[in-house]
This record gives C-alpha cells, sequence and structure tokens, in this order.
C-alpha cells in the first residue's frame, strides 16, 4: 500500500528537513490537504522563523532537540544528565505519532532516529514519492546514476517534445515533482531521482534509467554496498517495466549480474521479476561509434552534432533515446536537428570563457574522481590545466592520479583534497614541476594563467564535492566564471 498525497487531509503529517522539495510540499499542503495537523521536526538546528507561515496550517507543532531551546509540545525540554538523548526520544516519538512522515530528501534514511519512526510502524515517505504514487509511474522515465542523470533527463524531456509530445521536467532538475498535480498529466514526465530519493521508494516510474554507478555520497549512506544498494533498488520497485542501464559501466554490468565479490555485491535480483532489460551502449542498441552515435550499427548523428562534448555524454544521449523508445516514443527525425536546439546544463563541461588561445571550462559538477576522468577525455590533443579538489570523502584518486601522470596536464590541487591528489600524481610518476598547490580559487586560476599556452583548456573538475569552501556546486562554478572572466574583485 502506497502513501497517495491526495488521501492526507486531515491525516497528522511529520515533516522533518528543509529545501527545495518540502517548500513545494507545504504549498501544495496549503491548497490541498487544509485539514492536515503538522507536526515539524528539528533534529539538527532549530527551524527558520517563517516555517509556520511556510505551511500555512491551521494545526502546525513545532518540536526541536535544539540545545538550549524550548519547542511547542513534546521534545523542546532538556534535563539534566541526558537532556539532549531524550528530547531526540521525545521527538522521535512525536514523529512515530503521526500518520506518516514526509522527509527532506537530504535526511538519511539511515540516521538511527528515523530508522526508529520507521520500526514504530510509521511511514516514511518523500514529496517526489508522494507523486509518483499520486500518478503510479504510468508514462514516467526515471533517472538516477551516480553521474550523468541531470544531463540525461534535460535529454530525454528535450528529445520527447522535439518529437511532438508533450513532456514535463521534475526532481533534482525541472520543477519539484508535487508541482505537476497544478498541471495536466503530459504524454511524458522525466523525474531526476537521486539515491537519496530511491532509498526509500515504494513505487517506481514505468521506466527506470540508470546512467553510471560508482563510489559516491558515503557519508549519507553509510558505505559504498549501501549506496550502490539504495541507487539500484529502483529497478526492483512495483511499477517499473523496463529498465535501461549504460551497459559500458563496469559496475553496473557487475552489480546486476552478480560478478561482484559477495562483500561489495549488490543483491541479485536487482531487476525485478518480469521487467525487460535494455543496455545502451552496446552495439544491439543505441550505441557510440567513433563517428558519432548508432542505432544498432547505423549511425544516426554524427560527432559534429552532438550537442555535448565528450564520449560520456554521447552515452547520456543513447540512454535518453533507449528510455524513450521503451516507453513507445519513437526518436525524433532528423536527430541532428533535434540535438541543434539542446542547450548544455551549467557546469557540466561549460565553456565560460576564451581569451589568448585559451579556453576556460567550467565541470563544477565533477565531484567524483572518475567523472573527472570522463572530462578529461573530452580534449583529446589539447594540453590542460587542471584544477581540482574540494571536500574529502575519502577519494580513491589512484587512477585518476595515473592518468594525470600519462598525459601532459598540470594540476593546480585546492583544498581540502587538493593535496592527497597531488601526492597521488606524484607517486604515480608526474614530474613534480607538473603539480602545483593554491590555498584557494582564485590563486589557482592566477597560477593557471601562467601555465596555460595557447590553445590549452584551462579545466575545473574538481573530483570532489563543494561543501568545504562554498554551499554547492553551483556556487564553485559561478566562482570559477567570474575569475576566468576577469570580472572578480579577489579572490577566495
Amino acid at each position: 500500500m502506497y502513501v497517495r498525497f491526495s488521501e492526507l487531509d486531515g491525516a497528522r503529517i511529520g515533516v522533518w528537513g528543509a529545501g527545495r522539495e518540502l517548500r513545494s510540499f507545504a504549498d501544495q499542503l496549503a491548497r490541498r490537504l487544509p485539514s492536515a495537523r503538522i507536526v515539524v521536526a528539528a533534529f539538527d538546528s532549530p527551524p527558520g522563523e517563517d516555517v509556520r507561515d511556510a505551511l500555512r496550517a491551521p494545526d502546525v507543532r513545532i518540536v526541536t532537540a535544539a540545545r538550549g531551546r524550548h519547542g511547542e509540545g513534546d521534545g523542546g525540554s532538556e534535563d539534566e544528565g541526558g537532556g539532549e538523548r531524550d528530547a531526540g526520544d521525545a521527538l522521535v516519538a512525536a514523529l512515530a505519532g503521526c500518520d506518516v512522515v514526509v522527509r527532506s530528501p537530504g535526511v538519511s534514511v539511515h540516521r538511527a532516529e528515523l530508522r526508529a519512526v520507521c520500526d514504530a510502524g510509521t511511514p516514511v515517505t518523500t514529496a517526489t514519492a508522494l507523486w509518483l504514487a499520486e500518478r503510479g509511474g504510468e508514462g514516467v522515465i526515471g533517472v538516477t546514476g551516480t553521474k550523468g542523470k541531470s544531463t540525461t533527463a534535460a535529454l530525454t524531456c528535450h528529445l520527447a517534445r522535439a518529437a511532438g509530445r508533450t513532456a514535463e521536467l521534475a526532481g533534482n532538475i525541472g520543477v519539484p515533482a508535487l508541482e505537476l498535480l497544478d498541471r495536466e498529466p503530459a504524454d511524458v514526465t522525466v523525474v531526476e531521482l537521486s539515491s537519496y530519493h530511491t532509498a526509500d521508494l515504494e513505487i517506481g516510474p514505468q521506466v527506470a534509467l540508470v546512467t553510471s554507478l560508482f563510489r559516491e555520497h558515503t557519508d549519507w549512506h553509510g558505505s559504498e554496498q549501501a549506496y550502490r544498494a539504495d541507487k539500484l533498488r529502483l529497478l526492483g520497485l512495483p511499477g517499473v517495466r523496463v529498465a535501461v542501464v549504460n551497459g559500458r559501466d563496469q559496475r553496473l554490468r557487475e552489480a546486476l549480474s552478480g560478478e561482484q565479490r559477495p562483500a561489495d555485491a549488490v543483491a541479485e535480483g536487482a531487476v525485478g521479476s518480469g521487467v525487460e532489460t535494455i543496455r545502451h551502449g552496446v552495439p544491439d542498441g543505441w550505441d557510440v561509434l567513433a563517428g558519432g552515435v548508432a542505432l544498432r550499427g547505423e549511425l544516426r548523428a554524427v560527432s559534429a552534432e552532438l550537442p555535448l562534448r565528450g564520449e560520456h555524454n554521447a552515452l547520456n544521449l543513447c540512454g535518453a533515446l533507449s528510455a524513450l523508445e521503451a516507453l513507445g516514443v519513437a526518436p525524433p527525425s532528423p536527430l541532428s536537428t533535434a540535438l541543434a536546439g539542446f542547450r548544455p546544463l551549467a557546469h557540466r563541461l561549460e565553456t565560460v570563457a576564451e581569451h589568448d588561445g585559451v579556453t576556460w571550462v567550467d565541470d563544477s559538477i565533477s565531484t567524483t574522481p572518475e567523472s573527472t576522468l570522463a572530462a578529461l577525455a573530452s580534449f583529446p590533443g589539447r594540453q590542460i590545466v587542471l584544477i581540482a579538489g574540494g571536500q574529502d570523502r575519502g577519494q580513491d584518486y589512484g587512477e585518476l592520479a595515473r592518468t594525470l601522470a600519462a598525459t601532459g596536464a598540470n594540476v593546480i590541487g585546492v583544498p581540502s583534497t587538493g593535496p592527497r591528489l597531488l601526492a597521488a600524481t606524484l607517486d604515480a610518476g608526474m614530474p613534480s614541476e607538473r603539480t602545483m598547490a593554491a590555498g584557494d580559487l582564485g590563486e589557482a586560476v592566477e597560477r593557471a594563467r601562467v601555465l596555460a599556452r595557447d590553445g590549452a583548456v584551462v579545466l575545473l573538475s574538481p573530483a570532489a564535492p563543494s561543501y568545504d569552501n562554498y554551499r554547492d556546486f553551483e556556487e564553485r562554478g559561478e566562482r570559477f566564471k567570474a575569475l576566468a572572466d576577469h570580472r572578480a574583485p579577489g579572490a577566495r
């Protein structure tokens, strides 16, 4: 039994977290569920002063475990010796007493408090899951993967419209899924789903697409194995009829075939019973050839016609085309004309400046070594000055370091992981004169100006998240763009 948004009027609804998705939920709540009773839980920090106004429900109760603050109702008090623990227990009890808890995707399902709520028998869901349950997954393409999901989702929506279908883009990009309740159902709805969504999703999309699978978000999931399992459970959910997977991704192949060592393996049967599996990046499907993108060996778009740089993006296009065909949507013809209107997403191999013979490329979205490797491969034959480094999540820089050492690239390392990447490149045999440390992105850009020769590419592809110094990868990318454009007043 799935929790449906339309069935929640009059229910006691627990809310944990904040952010774009829950703000959309609050708006829908006020307009569609006027009799709902709300319990807002703040485990980590007090809620904003405007939380009650945002929810706009007549019955809103706010409980908090933050030290030194008193919430309304249970959970706000502290006692000597174990006060925080008691407040936390009271918060769990407050949520467990609800009919359903709607969590922000940023709240990990692996948190002990959330597991306790589930153990008490209270359903836990997300706003996106509520919409999927309402829609039943029909006509929906769900796109997930460690990298490439945003680009693939955007391409899928664009090509569906080019093929003459009505299409909507929702989830991590596009509009929050619940906002689609205000619109007529589209022929095709493309929803980008992070592992934060798929970890407890109860009903899946008609077509589930997985772009790639490698180490990421271990802090949220607890381990690489849990991350993979949470990501791939999308393929086994009720409602999924077709699984579209990248046939070139080794980890994905191993995970779905049971080839991994038992300690690392995702449970067999990740693809649901009766679900058709379609692979792209293979000769008998949509594939990438030396000359462009082909369907079963027949070239459909030459490389010069592709709107995105790099083989990985050509594979993303193959995934989009495969997913549309799985939904019964024929690719637009000619494909080259349809692709000409696609606008690349920001911070994904985005050329942000060209001057003095040097191309400046923002790939701030690359938060893993694997995605940085793909970025490097997108500029064959050109001198690369790589700026890399960011939040330390225990990244393994071995393969990236070996690739950098084998090329003529220069590497500028920025905090926090930059020094570790530089050390790995030196261990891999890179000459020390090709490595350089910088204290921040501003200093890195100035050093890159000195190193880059005519025809070179200065590439920001950090191989690490941004949260040690920036709000998110977008802010990091915008900072780089300003510096590359000579518009930044200072460095940071």
